[in-house]
């Protein structure tokens, strides 16, 4: 992932962007910064391009990629192809894209149909504009005298894709393109596009080019994956065929007060019933987990209908207090996590819900009975599960998880333990990431820290409506 503390590349590209800005009489600067998520600047700060460039300045490094997004929504400003096509690559080489080897690309375009894939001309023009077509020179003066101009990109994928059928094959529109040198986030989206039902038009064609496709893909541990529809047509995103093992949760146990009595009612369909006690002592969330991850809003729903809230609004505030209430009453850190993740996200029921105290591992006999044999790491601090079968678990390290005698003499046992329990997670699909206590020992640094890691972590696993 990108460094936020070097995104000077990025600020002079917004910055040639809004100089465009300075078409706007003064008063309408203002609703102009507006928009774009830049400070405001008073009329009487200077010219308008003053105004414009000390705007800017002030926006901070972990602010930039906002402004740099909206700046590429907006209709004030024009922005160039090529530049726009320069800052898309900035933004999404923060989101950690799945490397694709040149080797992998040419072997794929070797493999596929041109003439399948650009059987319709509108929609596969649209995607070539989208992602790979920029400006051309303008005619130089000698041509305009003779009644000639340069032949752009898009006249030449006119005649040998369109008029002369054959001229070209995958590979060399691809080489024409530029596509074997694009950056690895630009050629999955183009993957991604050739493969909807926008460019093709036919849910056969679609399976059968993902087919075509994935079979050179996961030579790169990579797979084009189903994970929605469009219109009723399948959309498929490209996916790590790490995660490929990942199922959907079935039972998730969670926010629990005590170890949970669990029994099987079915062991064939891994029915489960906890059984003695206070029932509200642990949560069960037994709802099939949507393709886009599980949102505030799904756990939201489940609460209300489950505990018979008339209002959302009291639903909402009462799971709040009920997670709340599970979090270890010695761990400040999980406490102020959780907190700020809340403030920060609070008007959004579409972001990820983040489920704190969620049983990993649950044996009937404790660590004691069960000996060597002992799975490690019973819990999680708190997962969030994500788009396309992806699992994120958050760690909030205190003394205790490397030291004994209360803090005061270190553990190798214990920390070797620790990392041998992330390395299984790891090679079960989970991601992990872990937070010192003294990183979140406050609210304040809670909020700073999570301000700064949620959008970064969001982009990196392509969590959309954030």
């Amino acid at each position: 992932m990108v460094d936020i503390r070097d995104r000077s590349a990025l600020r002079t590209l917004v910055g040639e962007v809004v100089a465009g800005l300075g078409h706007l009489t003064h008063r309408d600067l203002t609703p102009a910064f507006e928009q774009l998520g830049m400070p405001l600047v008073p009329e009487d700060a200077g010219s308008k391009r003053e105004r414009i460039e000390l705007s800017l300045s002030q926006v901070s490094a972990a602010e930039l990629p906002k402004v740099a997004r909206r700046v590429l929504e907006t209709s004030r400003v024009y922005v160039r192809a090529s530049i726009r096509y320069q800052i898309e690559d900035l933004l999404w080489e923060e989101e950690a894209p799945h490397e694709i080897p040149k080797k992998f690309r040419r072997e794929l375009a070797r493999a596929l149909d041109l003439s399948e894939l650009a059987q319709h001309h509108a929609p596969f023009m649209r995607l070539l504009d989208r992602l790979w077509i920029s400006e051309e020179p303008g005619p130089l003066l000698g041509d305009l005298l003779n009644g000639r101009r340069p032949a752009t990109l898009t006249d030449r994928i006119e005649r040998h894709v369109f008029r002369n059928p054959g001229d070209w094959s995958t590979e060399v529109l691809f080489e024409n393109l530029g596509v074997f040198e694009a950056g690895d986030a630009r050629f999955a989206r183009f993957l991604e596009g050739l493969v909807s039902a926008d460019v093709l038009l036919d849910e056969d064609l679609q399976m059968a080019t993902v087919g075509t496709i994935n079979s050179r893909l996961r030579g790169a541990g990579l797979e084009l994956r189903l994970t929605g529809n469009d219109g009723g047509y399948p959309l498929f995103t490209v996916v790590s065929t790490r995660l490929h093992g990942n199922r959907r949760p079935k039972n998730i146990i969670f926010a629990s007060l005590v170890k949970p009595d669990i029994r099987f009612q079915s062991s064939l369909d891994n029915d489960i019933e906890i059984v003695g006690g206070n029932p509200d002592d642990i949560l069960v969330y037994d709802r099939e987990i949507p393709t886009e991850g599980l949102r505030w809003r799904d756990v939201h729903a489940w609460w209300q209908e489950t505990r018979k809230f008339g209002s959302e609004v009291d639903a909402r505030k009462d799971l709040y207090q009920r997670l709340l209430k599970s979090l270890p009453k010695n761990s400040d850190g999980q406490k102020n996590l959780f907190i700020a993740y809340h403030e920060i996200l609070k008007p959004s029921v579409e972001v990820p819900a983040l489920l704190p105290e969620v049983w990993l591992h649950w044996d009937h006999k404790t660590v004691q009975e069960r000996g060597p044999e002992a799975l490690l790491r019973s819990r999680m601090d708190f997962l969030l599960l994500l788009p396309h079968g992806q699992r994120v678990v958050l760690e909030v390290d205190g003394s205790q998880h490397y030291t004994r005698d209360r803090g005061r003499t270190p553990d190798t046992t214990k920390y070797a333990e620790m990392v041998a329990a992330d390395r299984d997670l790891k090679l079960r699909g989970y991601e992990v990431f872990r937070f010192g206590h003294d990183e979140l020992k406050d609210i304040d640094a809670a909020r700073a820290l999570l301000r700064q890691f949620l959008p970064d972590m969001f982009r990196r696993f392509r969590v959309s409506n954030y």
